[in-house]
């Protein structure tokens, strides 16, 4: 298996891309090509000392930048770090590719340069995100691929998030739900009881509706969203989660009883701390391209890399991306055949 990673892709690159490629590079025997400057990726290498044989180096000598115009810059910059990785997919010289860079670019490289599984509307990505009650994590998607949603688009995230549950947990059965305004059936607009229909109707293990303040609970292994809500509610849930935080902290520095406390209590505290931290959640997938993409954070440190390295390895594994495609052909022959049938009927 050959992983492609950016080298450049995120606030701290080359270096801690690269550190968090070389700690993974040294539990696992697959590949782990990193993309970038040649000389700067040598130089983290070396100032690593790293001496292994499962790491190589791709030149890429460009990056897409976060302000660039996403569909623009992967069309005229075609020895960036993005577009290079997305062609080495495409042309099977890789499995995987890895990349914190502008989130943007890699959606408009995926679809340009990959295109998306046959009989998919629409790409989603899904993000992990943590249970406050239970153990384990929930898949949220879609987070921001595609701001607008019809209810076909919202059957295919459920479809889509279950295999990857399925295929990464082992899960047989997850359950799945649809954010909505409430937990009733027939709540919220047309786009979301059409929706609800849809997912009802479908063979997955579907739950009903699910209410924004519940889905920390973790009452759901999948939770289905539009695009728009999606990415509101997972950026406006990491700055409450990071504020609450922050205050915490600061409560708890602020004289000598309350630092007492703090070391008393010191090991629960970094449990609350440890729920809600994502650098394990090893990145977000970009389902329905016909390729494995994983984003990571683009504030990630190393070990946010070195755990997607490893959720990587899983993902391929498991033939996510065939499984969908696999799926989605079933039910469209399915849908075929009772059209035929209805039609004969007649």
């Amino acid at each position: 298996m050959k992983i492609l990673l950016d080298g450049m892709g995120g606030d701290y690159a080359p270096d801690e891309i690269v550190k968090g490629a070389v700690k993974a590079a040294s539990e696992i025997e697959d590949t782990i090509a990193i993309l970038g400057p040649e000389e700067k990726i040598k130089e983290c290498l070396d100032n690593y000392k790293w001496t292994g044989d499962n790491i190589e180096i791709v030149n890429a000598t460009e990056v897409i930048s976060n302000e660039e115009h996403p569909a623009m810059a992967v069309r005229k910059k075609k020895d960036s770090t993005i577009v290079r990785g997305m062609n080495m997919l495409k042309d099977g010289e890789a499995d995987i590719f890895i990349s914190g860079g502008s989130t943007g670019a890699l959606l408009a490289g995926g679809l340009t340069i990959l295109g998306r599984i046959k009989g998919i509307k629409r790409p989603a990505i899904a993000a992990w995100f943590p249970r406050s009650a239970k153990k384990g994590v929930t898949l949220l998607l879609d987070c921001g691929a595609s701001v607008e949603a019809k209810p076909e688009y919202l059957l295919q995230y459920g479809i889509m998030g279950d295999i990857f549950v399925r295929g990464i947990t082992g899960k047989i059965a997850p359950t799945v739900r649809l954010l909505n305004v409430g937990v009733e059936e027939g709540k919220g607009d047309e786009l979301h009881k059409q929706g609800f229909e849809l997912l009802k109707n479908s063979y997955l293990n579907f739950c009903g509706n699910v209410e924004a303040r519940d889905v920390v609970v973790g009452e759901s292994d999948v939770v289905v969203m539009d695009g728009f809500s999606g990415n509101v509610y997972l950026k406006s849930s990491e700055g409450m989660a990071n504020a609450i935080m922050g205050l915490f902290k600061n409560k708890l520095t602020e004289g000598i009883r309350a630092k007492i406390g703090a070391m008393l209590a010191y090991s629960k505290i970094k449990d609350i701390k440890g729920t809600f931290d994502y650098s394990d959640a090893g990145g977000a997938p970009i389902l329905g391209l016909k390729g494995a993409v994983l984003k990571v954070h683009g504030n990630s440190r190393s070990v946010e890399v070195y755990y997607a390295i490893h959720r990587a390895v899983d993902y391929v594994k498991s033939d996510i991306t065939g499984k969908i495609e696999d799926a989605i052909l079933k039910i469209k022959e399915e849908e075929e055949a009772k059209s035929s049938e209805e039609e004969s009927n007649e």
